[in-house]
């Protein structure tokens, strides 16, 4: 498997979607000309992150997200570039006022949109906002199995991650928004829970925040399968955080190994040469 190219936006986040549009747009180019194949954005980038970024029961725009979706999809098929962009979705049952989906649209290096993931886990402040997702799915970009994870559900719940992987994801994405509240204590956290996710499962993990002043609770990185911090950026500023990995690194061995045979071995061994 030749190197997969992959980048990550951090970028501004408003409550303005022509703003957050031109961020999207200006990013877009820019991983264009870096000859990016897959480009991710921060959780809800298009709309705003609710709550914190836009208010919590603001309208839903459905059809300014359905252009800003075409408008994504349709860039992509015209440069051969694959996109993760954090966004909202509406609501079956009540579109423009109901709770809408917190999610990350996938969309193919042929300007196909291969899916949408919902956020599944939501932290108290999320559920005053959103309605969770259900599933976990995984996608094809450039022939490599890609899994998808949004902000809190993959740092707090290891399993949504590891579903991802047990089902063939090499490469999982998180796009998150940590920003806006001063709780630099959770810096040291999140970042040791993006290291342990990439080397609990032997993958790929790139995970992207938004840039925000004055807080901004997590870095941009991009980790590999043995967790050590393969690109990154500096908090609060805008930035694309571009990596060159090697997908054949990610063997998923930590999380693919055969547990019955490891309790046969035990049995085997014993715990004393075990622990010599």
């Amino acid at each position: 498997m030749p190197m997969l190219r992959i980048a990550l936006a951090q970028v501004e986040q408003t409550d303005d979607m022509d703003r957050n549009r031109a961020r999207i747009f200006e990013y877009l180019e820019k991983a264009v000309s870096e000859g990016v194949q897959i480009l991710c954005f921060p959780e809800a980038q298009t709309a705003g992150y609710r709550v914190d970024v836009t208010a919590a029961d603001a309208p839903v725009q459905v059809d300014r997200l359905e252009a800003i979706h075409e408008e994504v999809a349709s860039y992509c098929g015209r440069h051969g570039m694959a996109c993760i962009l954090g966004t909202e979705m509406p609501l079956e049952s009540d579109p423009r006022d109901g709770k809408p989906y917190n999610s990350a649209l996938v969309i193919s290096e042929h300007g196909q949109v291969l899916g949408v993931h919902h956020k599944s886990k939501l932290t108290p402040m999320d559920a005053l906002a959103y309605t969770p997702g259900t599933e976990v799915a995984n996608y094809e970009l450039f022939g490599v199995k890609v899994g998808l994870v949004i902000c809190f559900e993959g740092f707090r719940f290891a399993e949504t991650t590891e579903c991802c992987v047990r089902h063939g994801a090499q490469l999982v994405f998180h796009p998150q928004n940590n920003t806006t509240r001063p709780h630099d204590w959770k810096i040291p956290v999140h970042h040791a829970m993006m290291i342990t996710r990439a080397a609990e499962n032997t993958v790929w993990f790139a995970s992207c925040n938004c840039a925000h002043v004055p807080h901004q609770n997590c870095e941009t990185r991009i980790i590999a399968p043995n967790g050590v911090i393969h690109a990154r950026c500096d908090m609060k500023e805008e930035a694309l955080v571009v990596g060159d990995i090697d997908i054949d690194e990610a063997t998923r061995a930590m999380c693919e190994f055969d547990r019955a045979e490891s309790n046969d071995l035990i049995q085997q061994l014993g715990p004393t040469r075990l622990n010599r």
